[in-house]
């Protein structure tokens, strides 16, 4: 009972774990860029971090194809703050 209930934890804290969300500050948003979109999104004054929970869900479900597009290509960089 004890290990079933450690797996479910785990479950649902890797569920919650994988959010990268946008910064609003001031009226303005900010978005989280990947790959695929930081030419476009990416601000240089903006300091940004690493989303984890996202480069190991998208690793996690690499086979669904989708996931790891999403992950990797819009969603891999979370904006923090300002430099």
């Amino acid at each position: 009972m004890k290990k079933f209930t450690a797996i479910v934890l785990l479950l649902v804290l890797s569920v919650l774990w994988g959010c990268a969300d946008d910064l609003v500050v001031d009226g303005k948003r900010y978005e989280t860029y990947g790959l695929f979109n930081k030419d476009e999104v990416r601000n240089l004054d903006m300091e940004y971090e690493l989303v984890w929970g996202n480069i190991i869900w998208g690793a996690l479900l690499f086979e669904t194809a989708l996931a790891p597009i999403y992950f990797f290509g819009f969603s891999m960089w979370e904006p923090v703050g300002f430099k």
